[in-house]
């Protein structure tokens, strides 16, 4: 009998429907489709392929959600944090146009799964809005609105005072707002997935770290300590946490990306005359700065925040500080707040912020680079992977593709990351070059 795994003392941790830990894998089974990782990526393409009636067995190497899937900050986020969709048209094509179209309409098709089954994650569609920070910022806001329109995405640009109406302070300057996004309970959404992939079919096993995963003659056969599933397709959907648990695991796209630790937190939940005014339509908010702001509230009105720091000492306390400044300076009546939970987590970042979708074999894919946004980008990738292991020609999917590169020197620029932060923060000072 294993222990049961611990997760990071979240607010998630402790308001996330309560799961029974599925079992180890133990010997040798066959699927259709192996998934290694039980994250949002993992768990939605488990769903959409056994909705199909495929075999579909998914390997967590510690428990649904452990990862960055049950550690963020839960907004749901239909755009990436850079790269625009006129960028991926440019790069790929008429395939880089599904990708932006797959992206604009990431959100509403995570929604629409939580209402088809019925899950049980705290899901409210009250809309997503990118504040500018500045007034060169909000011209930014303009390029980016009139390229998701082109596109056919219902965004809209808000001026100042439609801001400060959304925002219930003049702290900021106008900016995008798409309506189909929202935010979720993101480890209550994790498991909700994995119970409505396991309701149609999927088998799950947990406490199951794949130690190597190759192509054998027809076949994929991924191994863990204890057992082995052999396939005709894989995905490998570890994505921050690639190597993480075995470090031989994909060496090659584990190098590819940089890992962030990225802090999230929880206010006391607020009063109702408070509520009323800060944020009253209750959407998710995150502004245009490098060194970004973002909050939104939860199911029992307390604010989620987050910070990002140099870590070096008291990293959770700083960390802590920096994010209630930050609602304080942009609410002043509610003060400096006081933070309940407070925790981490890794994401995954290149430097050109476009996620990288590689193609690992016949039938085998993988991808990694959410750069904060993965809670709608790493669903609607998902359903895509499952359509392609399903027999849908790649050709005709949101699916560009690319080799992975690793980073020459990966560990010291791991170490050195940090430094992009405060580059990021000399940047959100000046204006931006349009």
């Amino acid at each position: 009998m294993t222990d049961p795994v611990t997760f990071p003392p979240s607010l998630w941790a402790d308001t996330a429907p309560a799961r029974t830990p599925a079992p180890p894998l133990s010997g040798s089974v066959e699927a259709d489709t192996v998934i290694i990782g039980g994250g949002f990526t993992g768990l939605s393409a488990a769903l959409h392929l056994a909705r199909e009636g495929k075999r579909v067995v998914l390997l967590e190497g510690q428990a649904v959600g452990w990862g960055a899937s049950g550690r963020n900050n839960g907004q749901v986020i239909p755009t990436l944090t850079a790269a625009e969709p006129d960028a991926w048209v440019a790069r790929f094509g008429e395939t880089g146009r599904r990708f932006a179209e797959l992206i604009g309409g990431s959100a509403g098709l995570l929604f629409d799964i939580v209402r088809r089954e019925g899950l049980k994650a705290e899901a409210e569609q009250t809309g997503w809005f990118q504040p500018a920070h500045s007034p060169g910022r909000v011209k930014l806001s303009e390029k980016r609105v009139e390229a998701w329109q082109r596109f056919g995405f219902d965004v809209s640009l808000k001026d100042a005072r439609e801001t400060a109406e959304i925002l219930g302070t003049d702290f900021w300057h106008g900016g995008m707002y798409a309506p189909s996004g929202g935010h979720i309970n993101p480890l209550a959404l994790a498991r909700e997935l994995a119970r409505a992939a396991e309701s149609h079919g999927a088998v799950i096993h947990e406490q199951s770290p794949v130690i190597w995963f190759e192509r054998q003659g027809a076949e994929w056969v991924a191994a863990t300590a204890t057992g082995k599933v052999r396939a005709r397709a894989l995905i490998l959907a570890s994505n921050a946490y690639t190597g993480k648990l075995a470090g031989g695991l994909a060496p090659k796209i584990a190098r590819s990306f940089i890992p962030v630790h990225s802090w999230q937190m929880a206010t006391e939940p607020l009063g109702e005359n408070l509520r009323a005014r800060i944020l009253p339509g209750r959407q998710a908010v995150s502004d245009t700065r490098g060194d970004l702001r973002f909050f939104r509230y939860d199911a029992r009105n307390r604010l989620i925040t987050g910070a990002a720091i140099i870590p070096g000492w008291n990293d959770a306390g700083r960390a802590e500080a920096k994010a209630a400044q930050n609602l304080a300076e942009a609410f002043p009546e509610l003060g400096v707040p006081q933070m309940t939970h407070v925790w981490s987590g890794y994401l995954s970042m290149n430097w050109d912020r476009f996620p990288r979708i590689h193609r690992l074999g016949p039938d085998g894919w993988a991808w990694v680079g959410c750069n904060g946004r993965g809670v709608a980008l790493g669903t609607a990738l998902g359903r895509e992977m499952a359509r392609a292991v399903a027999g849908e020609d790649p050709r005709g999917l949101a699916l560009p593709v690319t080799e992975p590169q690793a980073f020459p020197y990966h560990a010291l620029l791991t170490r050195m990351a940090p430094a992009y932060l405060a580059w990021l923060r000399r940047k959100d000072l000046t204006e931006p070059d349009l």
